[in-house]
């Protein structure tokens, strides 16, 4: 039992509720922020119980900023905790917070659990997470659930949304496909049941590499014939790709002079 779960069991404080298993998933994305000097957003302060949560397991040095709709919420503020009051939906609002507050180390959306607020937070608050820091949207489970706009494989969900994160990161390799912030961004995007976790990272175009000695020439040239054949399947492939119809590879991979 990680610490954040046993404060969780333990708590008699302001309520919090979770599914039990973001506890590990916490603690393996943020461990390595406990007692530093780091800005914390969590947007969805309900009972402000995971306020209190947050400032014991990441310490005194750390600012904690929740954000919410409700304007009670301003009674749960205190030392190194601080509440913003508005919609995670208004894009003009998260706007005037980028100006109010420092660019955060960790990002936690846990607020309305719509689609249009989780795609709208997603949009304008990403950029001002810090180049090594974290963003984390949980609930995700709502992007099945009909009552929050969900559904399997619906269009406009924080899901399907999502998957475009995917290609975004392999931007470099596709012909297809320009490189975006997202990809200069983001270091690697993490997927559990109902969470994703992206940790930033500065990102430039990736370089393959060799090394030690090549045991035999495994150089492929192929014969005037081989040219004009992968020619055409590459032309086969281009309209397959297209009409996003299956492909197929026409040759295996290491190649060499033994094929």
């Amino acid at each position: 039992m990680n610490d954040l779960e046993q404060y969780f069991k333990e708590n008699t404080g302001r309520h919090i509720s979770k599914w039990e298993h973001y506890f590990d998933v916490y603690d393996r994305h943020f461990d390595k922020y406990r007692n530093q000097e780091i800005v914390i957003l969590e947007i969805g302060v309900a009972q402000g119980g995971s306020l209190q949560m947050w400032k014991r397991y990441f310490g005194d040095r750390a600012i904690i900023y929740g954000m919410d709709i409700d304007p009670y919420c301003k009674a749960f503020e205190e030392e190194n905790v601080h509440i913003l009051i508005g919609s995670q939906s208004d894009r003009k609002f998260l706007r005037e917070v980028k100006t109010s507050i420092p660019k955060v180390d960790i990002l936690i959306d846990d607020g309305g659990h719509t689609m249009k607020q989780q795609i709208v937070t997603f949009e304008e608050l990403f950029p001002h997470v810090k180049e090594n820091g974290v963003y984390l949207c949980e609930d995700l489970h709502t992007s099945y659930w009909l009552i929050f706009g969900g559904g399997l494989k619906r269009r406009g969900t924080f899901i399907e949304y999502s998957k475009d994160f995917i290609d975004y990161l392999n931007a470099w390799h596709s012909s297809q496909l320009p490189v975006n912030d997202f990809t200069r961004t983001a270091g690697s995007v993490h997927y559990y049941d109902s969470i994703i976790v992206i940790e930033k990272d500065k990102k430039t175009a990736p370089k393959q590499i060799d090394s030690g000695a090549p045991a035999f020439d495994w150089e492929d040239k192929p014969s005037f014939l081989k040219k004009i054949q992968r020619h055409i399947y590459w032309i086969i492939n281009a309209t397959l790709g297209i009409l996003r119809i299956k492909g197929f590879a026409w040759y295996e991979y290491p190649r060499s002079k033994r094929e």
